[in-house]
């Protein structure tokens, strides 16, 4: 089965992907994985939604592209050169925030008066950064609201991979299948996956 033969990409993503080749940024995210991140977002109607690594904005535009129009997306990266990307492709729609910050002071500065925790926390999280994956697990987890999806990506070997990172991962999937308020699946596709689903 062509599992992307029979998909639709949201509209802006060739410009998003031709500006990132140019670019020359390694980590995008696969178009497998911002299918399934679209189908998610499409099931959280007027959802508040949260991205841990925007990169160029590639999951950003899928994400975007399943949300209704009452749904919010806050995506947060820490590297203004890639984020420019999703800035200028995608920052005229009104439900996104695209905030330029490092991801584990975002996560600790959301307890503050206005943020989306505040509002009770989210009902998508996408941590395509180590922060929320690796770092600051219990902290992300903790902003999800029940029957809310976390979903992570690269979960199979990657070429991007630093020196010791392969450990890391069977570690963290241990952790996450540990957690009593979480139902999860693994799926070896796309960059390896894993879904979970906040219990009420």
């Amino acid at each position: 089965m062509d599992d992307l033969g029979t998909t639709r990409p949201p509209a802006c993503l060739a410009e998003i992907e031709h500006r990132t080749a140019v670019l020359g940024f390694p980590m995008a995210s696969e178009q497998r994985t911002g299918a399934l991140l679209r189908a998610l977002a499409a099931a959280k109607p007027g959802g508040q939604l949260l991205e841990l690594g925007t990169g160029t904005g590639l999951a950003t535009a899928w994400l975007l592209d399943g949300m209704d129009p009452q749904a919010t997306l806050v995506t947060v990266d820490i590297d203004p050169r890639a984020q420019a990307i999703a800035r200028a492709v995608l920052g005229s729609d009104p439900r996104l925030d695209i905030v330029t910050e490092d991801a584990a002071a975002f996560l600790a500065g959301l307890a503050a008066p206005g943020r989306a925790a505040a509002r009770g926390g989210f009902d998508l999280i996408f941590a395509d950064a180590m922060t929320g994956k690796y770092t600051m697990l219990d902290q992300t987890l903790a902003l999800l609201r029940p029957g809310g999806f976390y979903v992570i990506d690269d979960m199979l070997p990657q070429a991007s991979w630093p020196e010791g990172h392969a450990a890391k991962v069977p570690c963290l999937l241990a952790t996450l299948a540990a957690r009593a308020d979480l139902h999860i699946v693994t799926l070896a596709w796309s960059s390896g996956l894993v879904v979970a689903v906040r219990r009420g």
